[in-house]
């Protein structure tokens, strides 16, 4: 880990609920322990995901049965934003060019990735 590099929010929250980091190269147990925990996380939000639709897709659920989806559906978003939250922090920083955004590429086959047609449909 360089001096700048930011510590790592890690997927879960201490006892008194605050968040916990992790300073590091991202080579340690904590580190591996963490991408499982965050990879469990997303699995099982994907998950949940698909069982929302099936309940919402069947029409026949008791009030008591949504406030339970609700809340799992609640829980797995505070989850995945906070991965997404620590894997974001952990992206590197594009160098700043010094450009004003007068001479960023046009859509025009800029240098920029981009997505054929068919990703759309």
């Amino acid at each position: 880990m360089s001096p700048t590099d930011p510590p790592r929010l890690l997927p879960w929250s201490s006892p008194d609920g605050k968040p916990c980091f992790l300073a590091g190269d991202g080579t340690g147990y904590v580190s591996r322990l963490a991408d499982e925990l965050e990879e469990a996380q997303l699995d099982s939000a994907a998950e949940l995901g698909e069982e929302a639709h099936r309940i919402l897709a069947g029409r026949a659920w008791t009030p008591g049965e949504i406030h339970l989806l609700a809340l799992e559906l609640a829980a797995s978003l505070v989850d995945v934003r906070r991965v997404a939250e620590s894997r974001g922090a952990r992206l590197p920083v594009p160098d700043d060019d010094g450009s004003d955004g007068d001479d960023a590429p046009d859509d025009e086959g800029g240098d920029r990735p981009r997505l054929p047609a068919e990703a759309f449909g």
